[in-house]
Parts: structure tokens; sequence; C-alpha cells
């Protein structure tokens, strides 16, 4: 690692510090900057949507969330907030397609991520494919609720999630 890296490395954290910190804006301007000096940096440009995100500026975000997914050595962690940050950008862009298509690809990359999951169905919902987006949430509530009346009818749930027009 050389003294360039280690700089990259202190300023995304302390870019990062600042978002979480509630210092948004301040955070952005940073991470513009230090863009500016690591154009092709998978984890800047993931780091920068972020920020915009949180300060609503979404149609911002966009550019920043595609870079950072077609670019290379983003953590699969990174990787995963990236695609539920930008499939849910799309969403609220009202880009319902692109909301879907995005967050579809994020299930199938992790098909254990609830979050991921619930923004998909909220993007079905708003394609029109209500009963897709119906089963998404009864099969994430059949399988993860803690609830005791819910887990009493897990069962029931799940199989229904299947077909909500089942009968018996």
């Amino acid at each position: 690692m050389n003294d360039n890296d280690n700089d990259r490395d202190s300023l995304l954290a302390a870019a990062v510090a600042l978002r979480t910190g509630g210092h948004r804006e301040e955070a952005r301007q940073r991470l513009l900057a230090l863009g500016a000096d690591f154009p092709d940096d998978a984890a800047v440009a993931y780091q920068t949507a972020w920020a915009h995100d949180v300060l609503g500026l979404e149609a911002e975000a966009v550019p920043f969330y595609e870079r950072a997914l077609t670019g290379a050595g983003l953590s699969e962690e990174d990787r995963r907030g990236a695609l539920l940050g930008l499939g849910s950008t799309y969403r609220v862009l009202g880009q319902y397609e692109k909301a879907a298509e995005t967050l579809r690809d994020g299930v199938r990359r992790f098909p254990e991520d609830g979050a991921l999951r619930t923004f998909l169905a909220m993007a079905l919902f708003n394609t029109g494919a209500h009963h897709e987006a119906m089963r998404l949430l009864l099969e994430l509530l059949a399988s993860g609720s803690t609830d005791p009346s819910v887990r009493e009818y897990h069962e029931a749930i799940a199989y229904y999630a299947q077909d909500l027009r089942a009968t018996v």
C-alpha cells in the first residue's frame, strides 16, 4: 500500500464519519473532492452516492451508484448496499421498472437479504405487479417474523404467499 492509498483510505473514513455523525453536506463535499482524485474508485463512488441520497439529492446520487456498481473493488456488503440504494433511488424518482430490475439483481445476488426483498416488493407494487409484491412480503413475514401469532400461522401464510387466490 502506498501513501496515496493511505491518504485515500483516511480521507474516505473521515468523510464517512462526517456523514454518520450528521455532517452530511460536509461529507458530500469531501467525497466529491475525493472522487475527483479517484474517479474509478467504486467505494468512493458508493459513499458519494450515499452522501447525496441522505441529503435528498436522489437524482444526483444515481450516477455515483451506477459507477460504484460497474467499478471494481466494491466489497460484497457495499455492493449489496449500492444495489439497495440505487433500486430505492430509482423508485423514489418514479423509474419503477429500473428499480425493480436493480432490486431483482440484488435479490438474486443476496437472496437472504430482507431489505432488498422488501424494497423489491415496493417497486413491484409501483409497476402493478401486486401479486408478486404481496408474495414477497408474505414470504418474508412467514419466514422472519418473531410475532407469536404470526409464527403460529407461518405455514398458512407461506402457503397463501404462493397463491393468494387459493381457497383450500
